[in-house]
C-alpha cells in the first residue's frame, strides 16, 4: 500500500482530514475514526463495484445513478430506508460514489434527525478533487441545480484512488475539467504541468501519479474553502466556468456531464474575459489546448441556443441582487468575481464559443 497523503482541513466548527491513497476502503472505519454503526449510501453503478470493500455496515442504501436522481424524492427514499434499518444519531452516513452521491448523502446527513456524522468516500476524480471537500451538499429542483441544500462538513474524506481504475474514461476526463479549473484559479504550476503534458494522465495512469494529481488539486480547493467556508468571498472563484457550465447542463437536460459543462464554461469565461479586456486572447487558446489534451469539449453544441443558455443562467443560485455573477480571468492564477457584465457581451461569447 502506498503511503497516505493527509491534508488537514479546518472549518468554523472544527477540522477533518482528507486522506489520499490506495486501498483505503477496506479499513474505512479505522481511517475515518468511525466508532458507531455505518449507513452506506451509494448508487447503482458504484455499489456493485466497491460497497463490499467497505467493511461492516448496518445498511447499504443504493440510489439510481445519474444527476436526474439528485432530487428531494430520492432524499425521502433514503430517509425511509434509514428509519427501517433503525439508524439513529449514533450512526455515521458514508457516501460512496461520485458527486451526486456525495451531495445527496451529505444533505441526508445534515437533515436526518437534525444531523448525524458524515464521511465522504469519493470514487470519481471529479468528486475527489472538488465535490467532496468544503461541506456543500444539496439536491436539484426542476428550476435549477443545487437550489436546496445545506453546509455539512464531513468528519473525514477518504480518496481511495484505486477506485479510479474502474472509472469510465469519459468520467475521468470530466474530472480533469475541475483539475484544470483548480490550476487556473490558484496553482499556475499545476496548470503548466498539464499544459506541457508532464502529468501524462489517463485512467490507466500509475497509482502514484494519480495520488500526486489528486492531492495537488485537493490542496487548491482546501486552501480556498478554509479562507471562505460559507462562500461569502473568495470561495466564489471556485465557480470559474460554472455559470456557463451549469446553464449548458440544464439546457441539455443534463445529457452534458458536469465536467464537460465546466470545460465549455472555462473556454467561455476566457473568451468573455478577453472580450472585456481583462486578459490576453491567447489565454483562451491555452485553455482549449489543455482541455483538448484531456479529451474534453471546448465548444458549446450548436443545438443549444445562446439565448436559452443565457436565460438558464438566471436559475443559478450564485446570482446576487438579480445580477449574474461571473468569475473572470486576468491570467493563470489570477481570477476575480464580477456582476457587471452586459447581456450583449455574454450573448456574444456564447455565440463565439459554439460549435460550427
Amino acid at each position: 500500500m502506498l503511503d497516505l497523503t493527509q491534508l488537514p482541513v479546518t472549518h468554523p466548527t472544527g477540522q477533518y482530514a482528507v486522506l489520499v491513497g490506495a486501498d483505503l476502503l477496506p479499513n474505512l472505519a479505522e481511517h475515518a475514526h468511525i466508532r458507531g454503526p455505518i449507513a452506506l449510501i451509494t448508487d447503482s453503478n458504484v455499489g456493485p463495484l466497491h460497497a463490499s470493500r467497505c467493511g461492516e455496515v448496518v445498511c447499504v442504501v443504493t440510489i439510481p445513478a445519474g444527476e436526474q436522481h439528485k432530487t428531494l424524492a430520492t432524499v425521502q427514499t433514503i430517509y425511509d430506508e434509514l428509519l427501517a434499518a433503525g439508524i439513529d444519531r449514533e450512526a455515521t452516513v458514508v457516501a460512496l460514489g461520485g458527486g451526486v452521491v456525495g451531495d445527496v448523502a451529505g444533505f441526508v446527513a445534515a437533515t436526518y434527525m437534525r444531523g448525524i456524522d458524515f464521511v465522504q468516500c469519493p470514487t470519481s476524480l471529479l468528486a475527489m478533487v472538488d465535490a467532496s471537500v468544503g461541506g456543500k451538499t444539496g439536491v436539484d429542483l426542476p428550476q435549477g441545480k443545487n437550489l436546496v441544500g445545506a453546509f455539512k462538513q464531513p468528519t473525514a474524506v477518504l480518496a481511495d484512488i484505486t477506485t479510479l481504475q474502474t472509472l469510465p474514461s469519459a468520467e475521468f476526463a470530466a474530472g480533469m475539467a475541475e483539475v484544470v479549473k483548480h490550476g487556473l484559479i490558484n496553482n499556475s504550476d499545476l496548470f503548466e504541468r498539464l499544459e506541457i503534458g508532464d502529468w501524462r494522465l489517463t485512467n490507466q495512469s500509475p497509482i502514484g501519479n494519480l495520488k500526486s494529481l489528486v492531492a495537488t488539486a485537493i490542496a487548491v480547493k482546501r486552501d480556498v474553502v478554509q479562507e471562505d467556508p460559507f462562500e461569502q468571498g473568495r470561495r466564489a472563484t471556485l465557480n470559474l466556468g460554472h455559470t456557463f457550465g451549469h446553464a449548458v447542463e440544464q439546457v441539455s437536460g443534463y445529457r452534458v456531464r458536469h465536467g464537460e459543462g465546466v470545460a465549455m464554461g472555462l473556454v467561455a469565461a476566457a473568451h468573455l474575459s478577453a472580450q472585456l479586456g481583462y486578459c490576453d486572447a491567447v489565454l483562451q487558446s491555452r485553455i482549449e489546448a489543455v482541455l483538448q489534451a484531456q479529451h474534453l469539449p471546448t465548444h458549446i453544441p450548436a443545438e443549444f441556443e445562446p439565448k436559452a443558455i443565457y436565460q438558464a443562467m438566471f436559475s443559478d443560485k450564485k446570482k446576487a441582487s438579480g445580477k449574474l455573477r461571473f468569475i473572470l480571468l486576468r491570467d493563470v492564477g489570477d481570477v476575480f468575481v464580477t456582476g457587471d457584465v452586459a447581456e450583449t457581451a455574454v450573448l456574444a461569447t456564447l455565440t463565439a464559443v459554439q460549435s460550427a
